[in-house]
């Protein structure tokens, strides 16, 4: 096999690809709740022959080659949709008020390519490499539930790919950027703030504790942590998103309820702001006779890229695609374009803390040509013309890699 054939492949399985995505986009599920995508995917792969198997909550994994004694790649797609009404212009929308909107149905879309063309040359395949399709990404659980339920093991994975489409990027799509050494992704910490107060008629405030006043005050002091407590280099984003209370304009409740979100790229930068926000809540809350607590719910590590596999991959990647398509992130860098770390996490950190692994980006939208919306935006949009390449990548780059790993 070689890079040519196999982009030829890909770019012959384009439409499928297409129509499976559009499949997924309008049928789009949450979290763990994924039967009808677990559904869906199971019996695609089964149709290419696969047996597919169920591992933790709501993922799945397939089995390619194993026919031949050598090493076990992995490569990962993520299922799960977000909570957000679709209000992009596209005729295949969601209208059950969840949305593709980080592109996790191309991920699967891509991943199910993948599968057809592995499928095609399994007799080639120098070792296994095996499908992770997994639920629950975006609330930083599904990776860590697969690894608890065995994902890693029998086969004992030795490295693993993944790769996140990105929309709103100056690249032509199916431009791949492989990510550096080291961390490219945050931690994460989600978590909600409770402040405690008690309610009254909105024209007597002076006989109840107003949580909502105590609110206002944490949330502008929560800001001071970043720009008065952590040093210039010590990156982290602390994010109030949500902030719940109350039923009438005219009373005053007994809780408010703010949901945020912690980025750190250092494990003692992360335990400080923790320790931090949790003192400040508790303290503003104090001060104007409420009470607070801070319950952190979910969360994931940082993304290690391993820098034997961040070489290869980059040389798999432009093997296969044409000049001007497959970049490093010293090359952006060199062009003034690049970053070696996005804000953004992913749990898929949590394989990449337990075997070598990987991150590549894919173009998948032009700000030029209409994609100009951002991940997690109700109005985003990807361009399907990336699928085929991302699924000729997930192949090629396994092949390779158990290729010159035997």
């Amino acid at each position: 096999m070689t890079s040519k054939q196999l982009l030829q492949e890909a770019t012959q399985i384009h439409e499928t690809i297409i129509s499976e995505r559009r499949y997924l986009h309008t049928h789009p599920e949450t979290g763990f709740d994924l039967k009808d995508t677990k559904a869906f995917v199971k019996k695609e792969l089964e149709d290419m022959g696969y047996e597919p198997v169920e591992c933790g909550k709501a993922g799945l994994v397939a089995i390619a080659g194993g026919k031949k004694e050598g090493k076990v790649f992995m490569i990962r797609g993520d299922m799960d949709a977000l909570p957000i009404q679709e209000e992009a212009d596209v005729d295949f929308a969601s209208t059950n008020g969840k949305m593709h909107a980080c592109g996790h149905d191309m991920h699967t879309a891509m991943m199910l390519g993948a599968a057809r063309l592995l499928k095609q040359h399994e007799d080639e395949i120098e070792g296994t490499i095996k499908l992770m399709f997994q639920p629950a990404e975006e609330i930083f659980e599904g990776s860590h539930d697969m690894i608890e339920a065995g994902l890693l093991k029998n086969p004992d994975v030795d490295a693993a790919l993944m790769i996140h489409v990105m929309a709103g990027m100056p690249f032509e799509p199916g431009t791949v950027i492989v990510s550096a050494p080291g961390v490219s992704a945050p931690a994460a910490d989600l978590f909600e703030i409770r402040v405690y107060g008690k309610g009254c008629h909105g024209s007597m405030p002076n006989t109840g504790i107003d949580p909502l006043n105590a609110a206002a005050h944490i949330l502008i002091a929560l800001q001071e942590i970043n720009t008065r407590e952590i040093a210039v280099n010590d990156k982290a984003v602390l994010t109030i998103g949500s902030m719940n209370a109350g039923t009438a304009p005219n009373v005053i409740p007994d809780k408010v309820v703010m949901g945020g979100s912690l980025r750190t790229f250092d494990g003692e930068v992360r335990d400080f702001i923790k320790n931090r926000l949790t003192e400040v809540a508790k303290g503003i809350a104090q001060t104007f006779r409420a009470e607070a607590e801070v319950v952190f719910t979910s969360g994931c590590p940082t993304l290690n890229n391993d820098k034997d596999l961040s070489i290869c991959a980059e040389k798999y990647v432009k093997e296969l695609l044409e000049p001007g398509k497959a970049f490093s992130v010293a090359e952006l860098n060199a062009m003034g374009g690049g970053s070696s770390k996005s804000a953004g996490s992913e749990d898929f950190a949590y394989v990449s803390q337990e075997v070598p692994s990987i991150m590549l980006a894919l173009a998948a939208g032009q700000p030029q040509k209409g994609y100009a919306y951002p991940q997690h935006h109700p109005m985003v949009k990807f361009d399907e013309s990336a699928l085929a390449s991302g699924s000729a990548v997930y192949a090629y780059t396994a092949m390779r890699w158990l290729e010159e790993h035997r």
